[in-house]
């Protein structure tokens, strides 16, 4: 039994690494084909990366080791985020240290790296994408926080793979509290991965863009690892969602049967999650940044209205 967790920990992991830059690929070609545009390949995200390990990188000079290490740090922060995230087996070596509360932690580690990074260079654009980043990020991880709140409550724990165990196990039931907490991760997620309407991938306008002006001084290896740590990201959040919301079809440790049967169910959850993002972002409009504030109170207070359903309801 505890090779088949092992087998499932590194089986997630390489998937996560392989899958993100397809499922963003996935994202891509739904836009385009609702916006009635040319879809780019699936594989274009694998070959940008695959291009950009192949130059040379310039830094700036003023550029500390900081800014070189970020990277690094951002990427293996996801990662490590991936390996925790019960993606296909709840049964995990990692299960012990796989709180959820950790995982925020996490990722707040990779922002916290990317934004002093950006303003390592002293670019102006860097600054400000760097200061936008840690506003949208002061705003989303309380709602993130309070809607694994709400799924600890139904669980009674915090383990991230306890908590998907406990409800892929249990006799299928209406629970409004996580509808609730739902809609508040959508917008979290939209938030968090700087998408529409929060923030616009496919541009890179000087005065409203987030991620893309944090990366503006980064080439090579370095946007690389940093294009696909945020590709990972996506891939990530995707995956939480699955784990409190979907998380039906993946193992919980019967046998190597079940842990392959949950291999298709997983990348048919991703279709469909990919077009569903696709479908949010072209049916909305990005909203100023001013008002970032405002789309993530009303997260964190639908998050709010879950717990207090569970609380007053027990639903």
């Amino acid at each position: 039994m505890k090779a088949l967790e092992w087998i499932t920990q590194v089986l997630e992991v390489l998937a996560a690494l392989a899958s993100a830059p397809l499922f963003l690929g996935w994202i891509n070609q739904c836009r385009a084909w609702l916006g009635n545009r040319s879809a780019p390949s699936l594989l274009q995200p694998y070959r940008a990366i695959r291009k950009l390990f192949h130059k040379d990188a310039v830094l700036a000079l003023n550029a500390s080791s900081l800014f070189r290490l970020a990277p690094y740090v951002v990427f293996s922060t996801m990662v490590v985020a991936a390996a925790v995230i019960p993606s296909m087996g709840t049964r995990l070596p990692f299960t012990s240290v796989a709180d959820s509360i950790a995982l925020v932690g996490l990722l707040a580690t990779a922002r916290v790296f990317l934004s002093l990074a950006a303003l390592d260079v002293g670019t102006a654009f860097g600054s400000m994408g760097a200061r936008r980043e840690m506003m949208i990020g002061f705003l989303a991880e309380p709602a993130l926080l309070m809607v694994i709140v709400v799924a600890s409550l139904i669980s009674s724990t915090t383990a991230l793979p306890a908590i998907s165990e406990h409800l892929a196990t249990q006799r299928l039931a209406l629970y409004p509290s996580l509808a609730f907490t739902a809609v508040a991760f959508t917008m979290v997620l939209l938030a968090e991965n700087a998408r529409i309407p929060i923030d616009n991938p496919a541009t890179h306008l000087e005065l409203t863009m987030v991620h893309e002006a944090m990366l503006l001084e980064y080439s090579a290896r370095h946007l690389a690892l940093m294009e696909w740590a945020a590709a990972l990201k996506l891939f990530n959040y995707a995956c939480i969602g699955f784990a409190l919301f979907l998380p039906w079809g993946v193992s919980v440790g019967q046998g190597p049967m079940e842990l392959v049967s949950s291999v298709p169910i997983l990348a048919l959850k991703l279709a469909v999650a990919g077009a569903g993002l696709a479908l949010i972002e072209t049916l909305s409009a990005k909203v100023r940044v001013f008002r970032a504030p405002e789309f993530l109170a009303s997260a964190f207070l639908f998050a709010v209205l879950g717990l207090l359903v569970h609380l007053l309801l027990g639903a």
